[in-house]
């Protein structure tokens, strides 16, 4: 300011205080309510940034599947939005999900499928314009269903065809009838597997003759069939979980989607465990679950998530991860994270997603997990789940990136070295 205008604005303040102090506070509302303006802009944009994630939808079609998704619902099952799908009116009615959709209406009047596939099969191509609504929007959608009946076997597979035409990753996750329950339910089990199978990305088969093999002897029907949800809900959380929890690094929708498309049959496991060797303990019952049907032997692809207390060790991780690689093939494509969980103390729990291996060849009476020579040690992914967590670094399965990150961590035993030299 020139000493004129000084001296101008001086002599100005002096005659004319009370004006000035009007300008100053008329200035500084002025300025207050533009501060107000970009703090809620800043905040706007912050909330923007936070809401940016993947949309996950969990459907369930028929009754088996509406059943899976009130037990995901009662869980507490977070992240996801739920939807039940029926031809059956009374039994939508029952259904836990707020978003409810009934198919067919006009084929069956809100009476059900009565068995038949066929029907199913046409109440969902008379409702394809409500299912395409229900699922807008998704970048991934896991369909729920019983294999065996009528909407479940008949509408899945027009649902995932629905699905894949939106561009939504797409992951079946189906049961097989218990073999009381006859040959021919078994065969309209065979025939919607072999539908569903070849529309979606990926497919994992929960056999209910299995189910025997899980409960005990004196567990009623009830609570055997709340074991075979059990598996689906843990399944659904297990990604959902990798996807959507706040941590440390991220395991991002674009991982798991690398691993999961177009994939085929996969098993998809959760195992827990605690005390002594929990980490072995829990990333063998994760692989060798005797309720899926394919084994991780051969997988081409995994996603495997730890996630422990505060006592879970770098050791522990490696132990884990020891069991996984074992039993895949060396130029696997495996995504890894680790999340660091306050609420589980002296407890592990591993979730494990192998693709890339075909079903048909993979059914052997037991699960049963192979051990080949030393695999090679795991890059580790420390995830803390109340914090908040940058992009995830980018995917690869180049083991010497892996082995680099442990041996500088990790005291390497000399059988591990000999075959990293290799």
């Amino acid at each position: 300011m020139s000493q004129a205008n000084y001296r101008f604005v001086k002599r100005f303040y002096k005659r004319s205080p009370i004006y000035i102090d009007c300008i100053y506070n008329h200035l500084k509302t002025y300025i207050r309510g533009s501060r107000a303006v970009l703090d809620r802009s800043e905040q706007t944009d912050k909330n923007n940034r936070l809401e940016v994630k993947a949309n996950i939808k969990v459907i369930g079609v028929g009754g088996a599947g509406s059943n899976a998704t009130n037990r995901m619902i009662a869980a507490g099952l977070n992240g996801v939005e739920f939807w039940s799908c029926n031809t059956d009116a009374q039994a939508l009615d029952l259904a836990s999900a707020k978003n409810r959709l009934q198919i067919g209406s006009k084929l069956t009047r809100g009476l059900g499928a009565g068995g038949n596939p066929s029907v199913g099969t046409k109440a969902a191509e008379e409702s394809r314009e409500d299912i395409a609504a229900a699922l807008q929007g998704a970048d991934m959608v896991f369909i729920a269903a019983g294999m065996g009946g009528g909407t479940g076997t008949g509408a899945a597979p027009i649902v995932a065809e629905i699905a894949k035409e939106q561009g939504a990753l797409t992951v079946g996750v189906v049961s097989r009838p218990f073999l009381f329950e006859g040959k021919r339910r078994s065969n309209q089990a065979d025939h919607g597997i072999n539908e569903i199978k070849s529309r979606v990305d990926t497919l994992i088969v929960i056999p209910n003759q299995r189910l025997l093999e899980v409960v005990d002897h004196r567990a009623s029907m009830q609570e055997a069939f709340v074991e075979a949800d059990k598996v689906l809900m843990q399944g659904v959380q297990g990604i959902s979980d990798i996807i959507t929890v706040p941590g440390l690094i991220n395991v991002d929708f674009a991982d798991v989607k690398a691993v999961m498309q177009t994939a085929g049959s996969a098993l998809m496991g959760v195992g827990r465990a605690t005390g002594e060797g929990r980490a072995v303990e829990a990333a063998r019952n994760a692989i060798n679950s005797p309720l899926l049907e394919t084994t991780i032997d051969g997988a081409s692809g995994v996603i495997f998530s730890v996630t422990g207390g505060p006592d879970l060790t770098l050791h522990e991780v490696q132990e884990a991860a020891n069991v996984i690689y074992s039993a895949v093939s060396d130029d696997a494509n495996i995504i890894f994270g680790a999340v660091l969980d306050d609420r589980l103390h002296g407890e592990v729990l591993i979730t494990v997603i192998a693709t890339g291996f075909d079903m048909v060849s993979q059914q052997p009476p037991y699960p049963t997990h192979t051990a080949r020579t030393t695999p090679p040690v795991v890059r580790q992914q420390i995830q803390q789940q109340p914090q908040e967590r940058p992009a995830a670094p980018a995917n690869t399965n180049g083991k010497d990136e892996i082995k680099k990150i442990a041996s500088d961590l990790l005291d390497i035993p000399e059988f591990l070295r000999a075959r990293n030299g290799r």
